[in-house]
C-alpha cells in the first residue's frame, strides 16, 4: 500500500456544519464509494465542581499529535477496505454545543466504514496528545485530558 500524504488536522475554534457538509457533498463525485461513517464530537455543558463549562479550549503538541494522527490513518488503511479518510480536530476555544472532532471515513462497503471509523475515534482519545481546558460560565479554568 502506498502512504497516504499527511493534511492538516487542525482547525482553529469550532468545525462549523457547513464545512462538514460540504465534505460529504465533495464525495459524491466518488462514485466507488457505498458507505461512509461520521463521528462528530461535540463539547458538552458538563457541571463540575458545581460550575457549567461554557467551552473547551484545545491545544496539543502539535508535532506529536500530526504524526500520531498519521500512524492512526496509515494503520486504518492498511487494516480496513477504504476509499477516503479525513479527520479533523479544533484547537483553541470551541463553546458548548459545537463541532470539536470530525472522523469521516468511506469505503465500498459499510462494514468497513463502521469498524473503521470507531476503532480510529477510540485511538484519537487514548493516543493523541491533544489537551482540553474547561473554561466555565465564571472564565474560571480547569484542565482535562481529552479523553
Amino acid at each position: 500500500m502506498s502512504e497516504k500524504k499527511k493534511h492538516n488536522v487542525f482547525k482553529e475554534g469550532a468545525i462549523s456544519p457547513v464545512f462538514i457538509s460540504e465534505s460529504i457533498a465533495s464525495h459524491s463525485k466518488k462514485q466507488n464509494i457505498g458507505a461512509h461513517a461520521i463521528f462528530l464530537g461535540q463539547v458538552r455543558n458538563d457541571i463540575l465542581d458545581a460550575k457549567k463549562v461554557s467551552a473547551i479550549d484545545y491545544s496539543c503538541y502539535r508535532e506529536m499529535a500530526e504524526e500520531k494522527l498519521h500512524e492512526i490513518r496509515e494503520a486504518a488503511f492498511a487494516k480496513h477496505d477504504l476509499v477516503c479518510m479525513h479527520i479533523y480536530h479544533s484547537l483553541g476555544e470551541v463553546k458548548a454545543g459545537e463541532i470539536c472532532l470530525f472522523v469521516f471515513v468511506s469505503s465500498k462497503h459499510r462494514k468497513a466504514s463502521f469498524e473503521a471509523c470507531e476503532e480510529i475515534v477510540e485511538q484519537i482519545k487514548k493516543d493523541v496528545p491533544i489537551w482540553g481546558k474547561e473554561i466555565f460560565e465564571d472564565e474560571s479554568h480547569g484542565w482535562k485530558v481529552n479523553k
